[in-house]
């Protein structure tokens, strides 16, 4: 792991380099984001965090993960230039280009929500909660759907049904099908395995400790 840190460095550094040459000022309103001199504030889930020219921290000065800091930096350098407002749900397979990240976003997303909270949906809905979802009804028959704001433009939806004695736990993970106007399908995967991680991380206060 340690001879793959430089490599991580040098591509956070140039992330950091492109989005400093990006002019963000007139996109704030596209993008949902606020730019302050030199400083670019970008709310990810109910996180925010401060993209500076040589860093990104958190509310509390911290790195964030890897994957987090990629995620922020391409939602500001494929930043489009109008809105896209096409809030139809689709699934991760659906979007046009997602045929090469399809399995790994199951099986990075979608399973690891499913085994974790099999026959635990009071502490699934707690953890939805602490990470600022909202219960939401998208039309469907499930025992459990939440939202969440991933980005001001890229919401990510947990569709959740228990297991019974003839299936097995299913999450579903959708998406808005405008989340492809603002970000590439690797990203959205991340989204995925971002929220994944999130839900099922021991150190989360509302979720019991897994079995």
């Amino acid at each position: 792991m340690a001879s793959k840190a430089p490599v991580f460095e040098k591509i956070y550094q140039d992330y950091l380099t492109r989005v400093a040459d990006q002019d963000l000022i007139k996109k704030q309103d596209i993008l949902g984001i606020r730019v302050e001199g030199q400083t670019i504030v970008i709310p990810f889930f109910n996180e925010t965090f401060s993209i500076f020219p040589r860093k990104i921290e958190d509310h509390q000065g911290r790195r964030p993960p890897h994957s987090v800091c990629v995620i922020l930096c391409q939602y500001l350098l494929l930043s489009p230039d109008d809105l896209d407002d096409d809030k139809q749900l689709v699934t991760y397979r659906d979007f046009k280009d997602a045929a090469p990240y399809v399995q790994g976003f199951d099986n990075t997303a979608q399973q690891p929500v499913a085994k974790a909270f099999a026959g635990r949906l009071i502490e699934l809905e707690a953890g939805c909660r602490h990470l600022g979802g909202t219960s939401c009804d998208i039309g469907i028959s499930c025992d459990l759907s939440y939202v969440f704001e991933a980005l001001p433009r890229v919401r990510i939806y947990l569709v959740f049904n228990d297991m019974d004695e003839d299936f097995p736990a299913d999450c579903k993970l959708l998406f808005e099908k405008q989340a492809a106007h603002y970000l590439d399908m690797e990203c959205l995967a991340m989204i995925g395995m971002v929220l994944a991680e999130h839900l099922t991380e021991k150190d989360n206060p509302n979720v019991a400790r897994l079995a």
